[in-house]
């Protein structure tokens, strides 16, 4: 939701800076009339699928591998469970580089409406490989990202670290010697070696940079402090690794991030995350008819933050949420009747009713926490 959301403000400036490439440095004019259903247009499409994977395994390869690439791309690996939902774990500040990757399919002459359609393609075949389900697919096994692929790409086992990269195909990886193949004798344990242990979506996509500024501020060198944006992920500065050591993870004792949360508090999470999709949908009608989606924007945002404090089990998420709802949705009321949206006394009804039946449900929500027993 929140990767969606930003991005209605800023996933616009790659397709500024792919437009430019391909209008002033594109070495082959190619014509959207060529991809048509000819052999020819056909063999086009799927050069273009193969050559927009290809790019995006060193996009995927470089994120793992460059500490302010991994910074935006940790978010996806954060999850402990791995289903089809963490697929939808994406970062909110991907805009920033990766579309650089991608500038050489533009150089070459691939028109923007087939590249974002192979992408388009690329990214619906990658969420159905995040499942737990699909074991072992036989001779696709050898070409294909398959579920049991990406389950490795996923693990933070030793031997499973920074493998398995590709998109849709396995190949690069077997070219490029970095295939790992999952193993029966070692279970793969999912999530980051340093975990994010938070329900917060901001500080999901702020967690590495905050590392990386503080060792960069602590580092004594210059070129410590602007280096380690661009060296390897986990590299340190030997000054700041000697002050601040981290200590290593050790998976035999790992547990899921899993707090004790009443579960009166959890009913009504779940009651509000179905209104944070409303909210979402609205937010997307809003932004296809021209319309301001500021307000409707930060509505969300205090929403999905106060669900993280409450999903947290915060002794002060009660009085951060009551404090939304009495704040946030009269000033979206009065947005919407600034903008002329409320067409009808029910709306207001409707909004008066879901703020005060919230505060109310919050107020009486018993304190007993529900037993949770941790996942080894």
């Amino acid at each position: 939701m929140l990767d969606t959301t930003i991005g209605y403000f800023t996933k616009f400036l790659p397709l500024l800076a792919w437009g430019f490439v391909m209008q002033n440095f594109a070495l082959i004019d190619m014509p959207l009339a060529w991809f048509d259903l000819s052999l020819r247009g056909i063999g086009l499409w799927i050069l273009a699928a193969v050559a927009w994977d290809f790019m995006y395994y060193w996009f995927h390869r470089f994120s793992h591998e460059i500490s302010i690439l991994w910074a935006a791309h940790a978010v996806h690996h954060q999850s402990e469970d791995y289903n089809l939902s963490t697929a939808l774990r994406q970062t909110s500040t991907g805009f920033l580089f990766g579309w650089i990757f991608y500038l050489p399919l533009f150089v070459a002459g691939f028109p923007l409406e087939v590249l974002l359609a192979v992408n388009a393609v690329n990214l619906i075949y990658q969420f159905w490989v995040h499942t737990q389900h699909i074991r072992k697919i036989g001779p696709l096994e050898a070409v294909l990202m398959t579920p049991s692929h990406h389950r490795v790409h996923h693990a933070q086992n030793e031997r499973y670290i920074d493998k398995n990269y590709g998109g849709m195909f396995i190949i690069w990886d077997r070219l490029f010697g970095t295939y790992e193949p999952e193993h029966v004798d070692d279970p793969v344990v999912f999530g980051v070696r340093k975990p994010l242990a938070s329900w917060n979506p901001f500080w999901a996509n702020l967690q590495v940079y905050d590392y990386l500024l503080f060792d960069a501020r602590k580092a004594k060198r210059w070129r410590d402090k602007f280096g380690i944006w661009f060296r390897r992920t986990g590299w340190r500065p030997e000054d700041v690794e000697a002050d601040y050591p981290k200590q290593r993870t050790d998976l035999a004792r790992f547990h899921k991030f899993n707090p004790v949360v009443p579960a009166s508090i959890r009913r009504y999470a779940i009651a509000q995350f179905i209104v944070a999709i409303l909210i979402v949908l609205w937010i997307g009608d809003l932004y296809a008819k021209g319309e301001s989606v500021i307000v409707p924007c930060v509505a969300l945002w205090t929403l999905l933050l106060t669900l993280g404090f409450l999903n947290e089990g915060r002794e002060t998420a009660r009085k951060f949420e009551i404090m939304r709802l009495l704040i946030i949705v009269p000033i979206v009321i009065l947005y919407l009747q600034q903008v002329g949206r409320l067409v009808s006394g029910a709306v207001l009804v409707g909004a008066v009713l879901y703020m005060l039946g919230s505060v109310i449900w919050l107020t009486y929500a018993p304190n007993e926490p529900k037993k949770i027993v941790l996942n080894q």
